[in-house]
């Protein structure tokens, strides 16, 4: 198995290149997903987030309130740690789960991590390779603008509330660059993938007992 770990800044195009990954035959697991499953109705994450800041953070059909949430955790550290501390253990579970499964259905499965804070909490590290989409800060406010409807200074507060271009940069093993197209990204990726297939062919051939 080859695990590659998928991260950029918002708006710079990350999930262009997870998309196309995973259309070549990566297994994708998204940590954003997984976040949203780790505090789904009825899961250990949700019941340890009510224990934690109360039942004001559910809605009337007992589904986990984000709004309300987020007005207790933005702004207040030691919430947000506490947050975090809740959930990210349960996330690390789910992608083991999901790494294992793709694991045993292809020993050499190519497993791509898509997390968005990969360099943020410390997960460089843990990959064979580590990729990151590269746009630079002002152009991906002009695309939240643009793309996704928000203000300019909401814009700028979520791309300043990640890590800065040089620590992603300096961490990469590979730097995808998110200015041009889409079409130009996946055509990057592409290349990319058609590396790590390679490589994992040849590791494959050189473990064969059989020569």
């Amino acid at each position: 198995m080859f695990r590659i770990g998928l991260t950029g800044g918002i708006a710079a195009g990350k999930s262009v290149a997870g998309r196309r990954l995973a259309e070549r035959g990566a297994v994708l697991i998204d940590h954003d997903t997984l976040a949203r499953d780790a505090v789904a109705p009825g899961s250990v994450g949700l019941e340890e987030v009510v224990a934690a800041f109360g039942p004001q953070v559910l809605t009337s059909q007992g589904a986990l309130d984000r709004p309300a949430l987020g007005r207790i955790v933005f702004g207040d550290e030691g919430a947000r740690q506490r947050l975090e501390g809740i959930v990210h253990p349960e996330v690390r579970r789910l992608a083991a789960e999901h790494e294992a499964a793709a694991a045993a259905a292809d020993p050499r499965a190519v497993v791509v991590h898509d997390i968005p804070l990969l360099v943020e909490t410390g997960q460089a590290g843990r990959f064979h390779l580590l990729v990151v989409v590269h746009a630079p800060a002002p152009q991906r406010v002009e695309r939240l603008v643009d793309v996704r409807g928000l203000s300019v200074e909401e814009a700028e507060q979520r791309v300043a509330a990640q890590a800065d271009d040089e620590q992603r940069l300096a961490a990469a093993d590979v730097v995808l660059d998110g200015t041009g197209s889409e079409d130009a990204l996946r055509a990057q990726v592409d290349d990319l993938f058609d590396r790590v297939r390679d490589e994992v062919s040849q590791e494959a051939a050189a473990d064969d007992p059989r020569g």
